[in-house]
Order: C-alpha cells, then structure tokens, then sequence
C-alpha cells in the first residue's frame, strides 16, 4: 500500500531539513540544468543549510526503477516527463505527493488551482514546467525563406539538407501525422489504430535517408551550429538559448509544436524523503518557477507564475513572446496525450527501433 507523504511547514519545524546535509536532483542537463541549479537550487541550499547537487542524464525516468529495486539511490528528486511520471507511479515506484499541502500562489490562490489545467494528473508528481518539442532550422542555409509549417520538415525538394529527428517514437510519429495533413485534435484518435501507426511510419519513410538522430536535448543546437543538418526537431528552450543566449542564427517553427509538462518526482522508499518533499514544496513555488524562466523559455506550471515572468538574463529580451504558450505560438499546437504514451509507449517504441532496424 503507497504511503502518502503530507508536506507541511512542520516539517522546517522538526528540524528535517537541518538532518540531511545533502540533496540530489537528476535533471537533463544544458541550459535547462542551469535555470535549475539557479532559481531553485541555490536558494534553497541558502535557506536550508544543506548542498543541493545537480546530476545529468538524457532520460531522468530510465534509472527509477532499478534503484528502487536494489533500494540503492544515487538522486532524490527527479525531473521527469508527464508520461513518464503516470507510468512509473502506476508502477508503484514513486512517492505519493498531497497536493492540497503544497504552498498557495503568491496571489493566495490555493495550489491546487493554481497549476496549468490538466498538469496535476498524477498523485506521485508535480509539475514545474510547460514545454514543447518544435523544429528550427540555420537561417544562413534558406537565405530566400526558411520552412514556415510541420509539412515544410519533410519536404526535402523545397528545402533539401539533413534533419535532425529524436531517436524513438514520441513526438516523432504525432509530427509525421499533423505534417501529412492531420488535424492536431485528431492526431491520438488516428494514432490509436494500426492505420494511423502505419501512416506515420510511411511519412517517416519520406525523409528516413536524410535524418541524423539524436537522444540528448543538446545534441540538436551543436548538429545546426556544425551544419550537419539544417533543421531539427528539438526542445524549445535549448534553441532559445542558443539563438537568444549564443547569437546562433536558428529560428524555430512554431507550426505542430507539441506540449508537454515535466514533473518533479521522487523515487520510493528514499530515505531522504522529507527534505526531497521540502525541495519540491519549494522548487514549485510562484517565484521560482518564475525565476527559472529569466533563464530558459520554458512556461512555469503555475498560473500565478504567469505576472512574474519578465526579462531575460541579457536584461533585455522579453521572455513571454518565447514561451510555448504564447498565443501566436499556439496557432496548431498538440498537447502531449500523457495516458496515451503511458498505455502505448513500450509498444510504439518497440515498432520505432524495429523500422530504424529495417
């Protein structure tokens, strides 16, 4: 039977946090990893009195469920995907989470409508981030005019050159089908049958001898900067921060974006539970959340979030107009069907490496 962990302020009071000297989080690295390590990470250490390292891995969710098996636990708060997340707690592998005790928005508004609608899904997680997988291509390879639509990715006649996809299923096949004329509401609907499972592969086929894949979210920017390929598949923030942060010359299309939430989780049994729970509390705060996005152009989960958002670190550039969910960025924008990939993703992804193989 899970046990429910309830997060209080008594838990300052009882002095836990005082009784564990360090504290470690498994995130995926990059410019994200940074906007972490600064608006959570760091003032919670200073208000905590403990060390809060940071550790990267390009899929935080792969190692949950061997170190609850071996009860041997190299992190103790995980940022992960949405799906990931319902799965492994459906599993009985994370920590359950009350979100009635987590702390009201700074406008007073209690948590649990204070967070993004359809975000607070599963009891084992909460939600830190909006986010989304988009292309961008090198602007310097289209001098005449860039791509303009998901459609424009695979059309290797009107603008040739390499691609850049994510090396599995997700993401991959939604964009295939919205690319082939798929309406964004109709995607989960058309990918629960076999013939839409088969028509997205088909339009894979289309491009399967010009894609180089990747597996980490800072592969994309570094393959566009070394021209290997001139458009990719990526994470928003990163090519924000490559474009904006690094002056690189990437533009990213916004058409067939798909959103998606990262949740904080932490693995079951830890023994560092308590100051794990108090991390989250805090990490998912109004100002932080809104303090990670001076950093990176991920949407904080939390709508009081919303107001404090405001400059980049340049001091200059205005973060909302780079945010997933602004509202000209949402023209044909999917939203991640997390119970989807959490019943079909071993399936799909079992079909994906079998036509990478073939």
């Amino acid at each position: 039977m899970k046990k429910t962990l309830i997060l209080t302020t008594a838990l300052a009071s009882m002095g836990l946090a005082a009784s564990a000297q360090e504290l470690t989080v498994m995130s995926w690295g990059g410019a994200y990893g940074v906007s972490q390590v600064e608006a959570y990470n760091k003032p919670f250490a200073a208000a905590n009195g403990v060390t809060v390292n940071m550790v990267d891995a390009d899929n935080p969710a792969t190692p949950i469920k061997a170190m609850v098996e071996a009860g041997d636990y190299s992190a103790d708060v995980f940022d992960i995907e949405l799906s990931d997340a319902v799965r492994l707690c459906d599993e009985g592998l994370l920590e359950v989470i009350d979100h009635s005790a987590l702390p009201d928005g700074v406008d007073g508004v209690p948590a649990l409508d204070d967070f993004v609608a359809g975000s607070l899904v599963s009891e084992c997680a909460v939600p830190n981030i909006v986010w989304s997988t988009v292309y961008a291509y090198d602007t310097t390879k289209f001098p005449n005019g860039g791509p303009t639509t998901a459609a424009d990715f695979f059309d290797l006649d009107a603008f040739p050159g390499q691609r850049g996809l994510r090396k599995g299923a997700k993401a991959n096949l939604e964009l295939a089908l919205m690319a082939d004329g798929v309406p964004a509401a109709e995607v989960y609907d058309l990918l629960a049958t076999d013939e839409g499972v088969a028509r997205a592969f088909a339009k894979l086929d289309t491009i399967k001898g010009s894609v180089v894949w990747w597996e980490a979210g800072a592969q994309p920017p570094q393959l566009l900067a070394d021209g290997e390929v001139v458009m990719s598949t990526a994470y928003n923030g990163r090519i924000f921060n490559a474009a904006v942060g690094e002056g690189k010359p990437f533009q990213i299309v916004w058409d067939g974006q798909i959103m998606d939430f990262d949740m904080f989780v932490i693995p079951r049994g830890n023994p560092d539970v308590a100051l794990a729970m108090e991390y989250v509390a805090f990490a998912t705060g109004s100002q932080p959340l809104a303090d990670q996005a001076m950093y990176i152009s991920y949407g904080p989960a939390r709508l009081s979030s919303g107001p404090l958002v405001g400059l980049y670190q340049d001091g200059k550039t205005e973060m909302g107009p780079h945010m997933p969910t602004a509202a000209d960025n949402l023209g044909n924008a999917l939203v991640n069907d997390f119970e989807f990939w959490a019943d079909r993703g071993t399936e799909l992804e079992e079909m994906f490496n079998a036509w990478l193989a073939g």
